[in-house]
């Protein structure tokens, strides 16, 4: 067997007072694709920096194999020293690396490699240093969550170039679909160690949550113990003449365990604040246009949203989707048409800039407003420390600036803050960028719970298929076309049109292909499925238009679920008997060629 190429060993680092690691381990075998997972703060992004070399922990032992080539995507990257992102990317390819590839990532990442560094944003800068860290097709790739400031075509193209690459990958990411369809292997990163699972990210949830339960039958049968051996302390007879020591010590080394097994972090709180009530029709668009000089953003518009309406708005980066969102919210007027919102409506908002973030202000007075110590949740009034505690955030945080904050503990404080502002339309624009996946789990079950009208968006494809009720999909030219149902749902009714022109890039990377013929005779049973496949692909192209036909009635969700779930999988095995009977087809018609030209 081969030696791993890299590995970190009882890997140890304190940051300030507390460990962050201790312990941790990861291994990484040739051509193997990990995932690390665990919660904001936990320390995945240290993990990778330690991995990468760029990082040195206070104790343990990190070995590549020598010659490796590593990559490694950070969150924050520098690309300070570079003219132009053409320059900043070929300037990571190493002698013998294909130098045309820096100019085909650049151009798959929206990028012309003529951008000057100085005048990126945020976006381009990582999209920048993605297309660096995969230009030289290095041994190892890390990547600190990759998909951040890319639209879902460019997460879809990343998902099937990751998947073809030779190389070895460790994955930090929020976007389950991401994970689910890249990963072979999980690794937990919690309370400081390692855990692995030679699985994928569809199996992290059930193994994480079993392994929960049974610490949590554990502790119970520690305090019982505890409870039993305080009582022998306090009431039993040697007890009161003489204390044992061996015992004593015994039971103060419970009591650290029970300690430590309560490190564990505790859990996200959400609360929010709605308004008054509101009617049932909250936003009410008809034709509405707006342009910026010649181009379009968004065309002839029209939709009727009601109470409890839960909208996901998705389409490629600068197709129009936060202008659609502040046309609908009344925080921009429209060119033509009108837009009516409902009694009452009053909103609430997270936007994707961070803009309600100053860096220099204080946890506690993003919260308060900078007035006093008290912020009003759900029409209670409450301590800004204790609903501090419901976001993760620590007592001695408070007094914390916020340019210090990580990403996580950033997109945590946005949260609470527009959580708690009164609304009864609540807007979340990319509200998953930089959560962790626990948070992410709340902040749905949030959206669900929420008595209002929720609209939102968002390229988490998973977050997407369980929050949302109708998605809102931008076809280019400032059209807008409503679908019934989540992003899954949206992409079996667009077919072929889906985005990227796939519906997903896994379906395409995963359907069968056309097998090379082998030099034999067609067979009885060949020649006939060669002269009858043909009607039948055809009739399952019916069969699908018609589904698809059916699928497209927007109000068939609202109306029956069931029906639409029952549809959906019907299209979905109609589409994927025609593509098997369609490769069969190509097969034979293979052979039949290699036949004729031997004969």
């Amino acid at each position: 067997m081969a030696a791993p190429l890299l590995t970190l060993q009882d890997i140890r680092l304190t940051l300030g007072t507390a460990p962050l690691l201790d312990g941790a381990e990861l291994t990484v075998e040739r051509g193997e694709r990990l995932c690390v997972v665990g919660r904001n703060g936990s320390g995945k992004s240290t993990l990778l920096k330690i991995a990468a070399g760029f990082l040195e922990p206070d104790g343990g032992r990190r070995f590549a194999q020598p010659g490796a080539t590593i990559r490694y995507l950070p969150q924050e990257p520098d690309l300070s020293g570079h003219a132009d992102t053409l320059d900043y990317v070929a300037a990571g390819l190493a002698p013998g690396d294909d130098p045309a590839r820096p100019h085909y990532l650049l151009g798959r990442l929206g990028l012309s490699g003529r951008e000057p560094i100085a005048a990126l944003s945020g976006g381009q800068a990582r999209r920048a240093a993605l297309a660096r860290v995969l230009a030289p097709r290095p041994d190892i790739l890390l990547l600190d969550e990759p998909t951040n400031h890319l639209d879902l075509p460019a997460i879809l193209w990343l998902e099937e170039e990751l998947a073809e690459m030779a190389g070895a990958l460790v994955l930090v990411s929020h976007d389950r679909r991401f994970l689910q369809d890249l990963s072979q292997a999980t690794v937990w990163l919690d309370r400081g160690r390692t855990v692995r699972l030679d699985k994928g990210f569809a199996a992290y949830e059930a193994w994480r949550d079993k392994i929960l339960e049974d610490e949590e039958r554990d502790r119970h049968r520690l305090d019982r113990k505890i409870a039993a051996e305080e009582h022998w302390v306090r009431y039993g007879v040697t007890a009161r003449r003489k204390r044992n020591v061996r015992r004593m010590a015994e039971l103060a080394e419970l009591r650290r365990v029970r300690r430590d097994a309560r490190r564990q972090m505790g859990q996200v709180t959400f609360a929010v604040s709605e308004a008054g009530a509101v009617g049932t029709r909250v936003i009410e668009a008809r034709a509405v246009s707006k342009a910026y000089g010649d181009r379009e953003i968004v065309k002839d518009f029209s939709i009727r949203i009601l109470k409890r309406d839960r909208i996901g708005v998705v389409g490629p980066n600068g197709a129009g989707k936060t202008t659609l969102l502040d046309l609908l919210t009344g925080r921009l007027a429209p060119d033509a048409g009108e837009v009516i919102l409902g009694t009452a409506v009053q909103l609430a908002a997270l936007d994707q800039t961070r803009s309600l973030l100053d860096a220099d202000t204080t946890l506690a007075d993003v919260l308060t407003g900078g007035h006093g110590d008290k912020v009003e949740v759900g029409g209670q009034t409450r301590h800004v420390m204790s609903y501090m505690k419901n976001f993760l955030f620590l007592p001695e945080q408070a007094k914390t600036p916020v340019r210090v904050l990580s990403g996580g503990e950033r997109a945590r404080l946005l949260l609470a803050k527009a959580l708690a502002r009164p609304g009864n339309l609540l807007v979340l624009d990319e509200p998953t960028n930089d959560l962790d996946l626990e948070t992410l789990d709340l902040l749905e079950e949030m959206i669900d719970d929420y008595p209002g009208t929720v609209l939102l968006v968002s390229h988490d494809r998973d977050f997407l298929d369980r929050t949302v009720t109708a998605i809102l999909y931008a076809e280019g030219d400032g059209r807008f076309t409503e679908y019934a149902g989540g992003y899954s749902d949206m992409a079996v009714q667009r077919g072929a049109n889906a985005p990227s022109d796939a519906v997903a890039a896994k379906d395409v990377r995963k359907a069968p292909r056309p097998r090379k013929a082998t030099a034999r005779r067609l067979t009885f049973s060949d020649k006939h499925a060669l002269e009858t496949l043909p009607a039948k692909i055809a009739a399952l192209e019916q069969t699908v238009a018609s589904l698809q036909t059916t699928l497209s009635d927007t109000t068939l969700y609202a109306r029956d679920p069931d029906r639409l779930r029952e549809l959906s999988k019907a299209l979905a095995d109609a589409e994927a008997e025609r593509t098997a009977c369609e490769d069969r087809w190509l097969e034979l018609e293979l052979l039949k060629e290699e036949i004729e030209r031997g004969a």
